[in-house]
């Protein structure tokens, strides 16, 4: 009997390594990480609305080859697809990469970090939820680390980040990301390992869904 697709959701802050604990989570369970770069680009490349993937899959019969294909290619190449199309404003953005997210659901087990998943798949029974936090200390010294810059630098883009990711939750999710409530797990990663976070939560995961 196969086992059936689940979602996990990373919402984590900025500076507390989480990105990098997904993609772990997801080399450590064999499943794909979507995340904003890539979503982003998933709409620029097919000129995504809200109803446009139905009018995709009504034309293409392997229209999730394309979506597939499209996400092995952006990873090796790592970077933003360059066509043009129409420039989507920020809640059409949303409700595409919302539409994007459920489609995914249904096709294959996979990781989402950020952009509200959280939210979006707040009543699937095969989502589970993750918040990954840190302290201040945490958060500037893997900053200062990662991108070379100073502890002051480090901070103010703490703040900015911070207070930008809040309004994009609230402003689409009607609710405050830091509300533990919403999540099934929620985990200070403070001075811990990455990689030993990540075991923690797939082995989690493996119990969750029994993988």
């Amino acid at each position: 009997m196969d086992t059936p697709k689940f979602i996990i959701t990373i919402n984590r802050e900025y500076g507390s390594g989480g990105r990098s604990i997904a993609l772990k989570l997801g080399e450590l369970l064999g499943l794909k990480v979507y995340d904003k770069s890539i979503l982003e680009s998933l709409t620029d490349q097919y000129n995504l609305t809200s109803d446009e993937i139905e009018r995709l899959k009504a034309r293409k019969k392997h229209w999730w080859d394309d979506f597939c294909n499209f996400y092995r290619q952006f990873n090796s190449m790592n970077r933003r697809s360059s066509e043009e199309g129409v420039r989507l404003t920020s809640m059409q953005l949303y409700h595409a990469e919302a539409k994007i997210l459920r489609e995914l659901a249904e096709q294959e087990s996979c990781i989402i970090i950020g952009r509200s998943a959280f939210h979006i798949f707040r009543h699937n029974p095969n989502a589970w939820k993750v918040l990954l936090i840190a302290n201040d200390e945490h958060r500037i010294r893997h900053l200062t680390q990662k991108y070379g810059i100073t502890a002051e630098e480090a901070s103010r883009r703490m703040t900015d980040a911070d207070e930008a990711r809040e309004n994009y939750t609230l402003t689409f999710a009607g609710t405050s990301r830091y509300d533990a409530r919403l999540y099934d797990l929620v985990c200070n990663v403070s001075n811990l390992d990455p990689d030993h976070v990540a075991n923690f939560l797939a082995d989690l995961a493996r119990r969750r869904f029994g993988l």
